[in-house]
């Protein structure tokens, strides 16, 4: 019996909409190489963000001047691509011209604490750089390094090369393999003459809130730093200001209520949720989520060790790019993790998804309560 089915049983509920909740403990999406291609663009929440949507902090000058220095820039990659290289095939295969590398920095990297709009930059960057979108590519570091283990280093390296941008959101500079790997990609493309925009985790140890990022990830990206400009973003949370506080969690009767009310939603236990991202690999949390309006969880309560949050911390991310709300009874999302992860290496990415999560439970609040 599903997590969905038996919670109808324990409720007495029937369902409301034309099909009971999905369970996403019973999804186990199979997601193709060209797939991971082809969706390498920003997510839905930023399909229609714009440098002009961007509404800069008056208090925060940096941003105001990081708006403007990114119109520059995407101004800057019209024309022919970088290297003279037509646009290969989505493997890359024909012959390529000898590249040629423009002077001057073929990249940007936004520096700054989350919450302060990055994303909404990068995003911006890609859609107003004048190429097709399939001379364009976005995606997070953790989707760079899945498509490099779907295509291999070498077909990865051909298939982007014919690019005229490539943008990198949540740098993963707290692992050191994974940061050499993509690193040794990036170089790669910038002798391809693509151009780089990248936003950055911090490493570990690096806990101070308003400490920043930049002189780490130039280092870390080795030989790279010559072509990367870094741009200062400071600000607070944006997904806190002026907004009141995530919504205490429902009783396990609202969620699952709500479930059923409403077409399109999942209905999972969160502790039977955990154990089964632990059976998908994280590449492949997004085709988890396809199709969803809602994510009903029941008997949220603290996540029992760091593999488990760390995945746990992708799934938000999949569900915040796709505007999915999440519903929950148990806990309240700040206190998913540990004092212990909360000041560890990884203390950036588990206040990012308590973040997201939160703005997600504020969102789910029509779910119970429809206007």
């Amino acid at each position: 019996m599903s997590s969905s089915t038996s919670a109808q049983a324990s409720s007495g509920l029937s369902p409301i909409a034309d099909a009971a909740p999905v369970s996403l403990c019973t999804r186990e999406p199979y997601v193709p190489a060209d797939r991971l291609v082809a969706e390498m663009v920003p997510p839905p929440r930023f399909d229609s963000v714009r440098f002009s949507t961007y509404i800069p902090d008056p208090k925060q000058p940096s941003q105001t001047e990081a708006v403007k220095v990114l119109e520059g820039f995407a101004g800057g990659l019209g024309g022919a691509h970088a290297s003279g290289a037509g646009r290969r095939g989505l493997f890359g295969f024909g012959k390529a011209r000898t590249p040629k590398v423009p002077a001057g920095p073929r990249g940007v990297y936004l520096d700054g604490g989350y919450g302060v709009g990055k994303t909404h930059l990068l995003a911006s960057l890609w859609h107003a750089t004048p190429a097709e979108p399939a001379l364009k590519a976005f995606g997070t570091f953790v989707e760079l390094t899945n498509l490099v283990g779907a295509l291999g280093f070498q077909q990865t390296v051909q298939t982007l090369s014919g690019h005229r941008l490539l943008c990198i959101d949540e740098f993963e500079l707290d692992d050191p393999g994974d940061t050499v790997l993509v690193s040794t990609l990036l170089g790669k493309l910038v002798n391809a003459g693509v151009a780089l925009a990248a936003t950055s985790n911090t490493l570990p140890g690096k806990l101070g809130e308003g400490r920043f990022a930049s002189a780490d990830f130039l280092r870390e990206i080795q030989g790279l730093s010559a072509h990367f400009r870094a741009l200062r973003i400071d600000g607070e949370d944006y997904r806190h200001r002026g907004l009141p506080e995530a919504p205490a969690p429902y009783s396990d009767e609202e969620v699952t209520k709500a479930a059923y009310a409403t077409e399109g939603a999942s209905l999972d236990d969160f502790p039977h949720l955990l154990e089964h991202l632990a059976r998908v690999h994280p590449s492949r949390y997004g085709a988890l989520t396809d199709g969803l309006k809602g994510v009903c969880l029941t008997d949220v309560r603290p996540v029992p060790d760091q593999s488990t949050a760390l995945r746990l911390v992708v799934l938000a991310d999949r569900l915040y790019d796709r505007e999915v709300p999440v519903l929950a009874s148990g806990l309240p999302f700040d206190q998913l993790f540990s004092e212990e992860m909360l000041n560890g290496g990884y203390r950036k990415k588990y206040f990012r998804a308590i973040s997201r999560l939160t703005a997600l439970a504020r969102d789910a609040k029509r779910l119970v309560e429809p206007a």
